[in-house]
């Protein structure tokens, strides 16, 4: 009979945990037959970039009892009964609301995260000693009907010469499905709303040079078989999948740090949760140098200043934000032109 519990030891700074991991044969992936003790011997494997790219800074899970073919719901507030080495810190929602939010500090609290049926990990861009100001400009290029992974490969290249001209290293990987994410790690000296702001300006410049390839429009009826650079991703408790996060899909694939060598080669359907490991102890990680080199988003801001004197205003936001200053109006445009006949 299978077991029902099993009882992980874990390293950790100031001894070995013990976290218990229920229903461990319990399957998450059907298709592949991927347990919850699989998934917990992955992240052990991949703890350290795991970390490095995730811990110590607010995280939302993305939680899934029945595995990936059932219901998910999300975890921000650390539960009642965690173990005393689960963090939090807390944090202003956009709302104006501020709450506890999880922060996942050590191995055993990301494996007591899948003990809790967590796939999918959604760290913010800023970490938990300074939560208003990101230490990461992220964008999202995010392929549109027509389009696929080959396509946001093909624009990545240009993106990353925008944000060198600007004075920023960029970094690459699997979203873990189609579309690409790309990091730069910046000085946490500007807060959200300016972060935004240099994405802007950065998908801007790159739509002007390939416009045929990139988009900028936030609805979708306007964006044709175009790469969508999604900006609002930017915005404070906007997340996109972690580095080294599995993805709640039937592959069991997972977001995967590259080099930018490996981008126009790779298949993001081989990066999986049983892949990984294996790709990690062969190649390393291939965003370990990315805190070592943070830059400014000063010539970014001066790209969106020029842009709004040039009449180029503020985008739309997320449906669930308050109105902000500028934006336009949240009404699609083609029913906007119905009620303007």
């Amino acid at each position: 009979m299978a077991s029902e519990r099993t009882t992980l030891t874990i390293a950790g700074p100031d001894g070995d945990r013990k976290v218990g991991l229920s229903s461990p044969n319990r399957v998450l992936w059907p298709e592949l037959g991927i347990t919850k003790h699989e998934l917990a011997e992955y992240l052990i494997a991949v703890s350290e970039p795991f970390l490095s790219a995730n811990g110590n800074r607010p995280v939302s899970l993305e939680r899934f009892p029945g595995g990936v073919d059932g219901e998910r719901f999300y975890s921000k507030n650390p539960p009642k009964g965690a173990p005393d080495f689960i963090e939090s810190v807390t944090v202003k929602y956009n709302s104006g609301r501020r709450h506890p939010q999880l922060v996942l500090t050590e191995t055993a609290a990301v494996v007591w995260a899948a003990q809790m049926n967590t796939i999918v990990f959604h760290p913010w861009a800023s970490l938990a000693t300074n939560t208003d100001n990101p230490v990461e400009l992220r964008i999202d290029l995010d392929p549109q009907p027509g389009t696929d992974f080959s396509d946001a490969a093909a624009v990545a290249p240009a993106l990353r010469e925008v944000l060198a001209e600007a004075g920023l290293d960029a970094f690459v990987k699997t979203s873990g499905n189609r579309g690409i994410h790309i990091f730069c790690p910046i000085e946490p000296s500007h807060e959200f709303l300016d972060v935004r702001h240099a994405v802007i300006a950065a998908g801007r410049e790159l739509e002007r040079r390939m416009p045929d390839k990139v988009t900028m429009n936030w609805w979708k009826e306007e964006r044709g078989e175009r790469v969508f650079v999604d900006f609002n991703q930017a915005n404070r408790d906007r997340t996109m999948a972690g580095a080294y996060s599995p993805r709640a899909l039937a592959g069991a694939t997972v977001s995967t740090p590259l080099s930018w060598d490996e981008l126009f080669d790779i298949d993001p359907a081989s990066l999986t949760v049983r892949s990984v490991p294996a790709r990690l102890a062969e190649v390393g990680d291939p965003w370990a140098a990315m805190p070592a080199n943070p830059g400014r988003i000063d010539t970014l801001l001066e790209w969106w200043q020029r842009d709004l004197d040039d009449g180029l205003g503020e985008l739309a936001f997320p449906p669930e934000f308050p109105k902000m200053p500028g934006e336009p109006p949240r009404v699609q445009p083609s029913r906007a032109k119905k009620a303007d006949g």
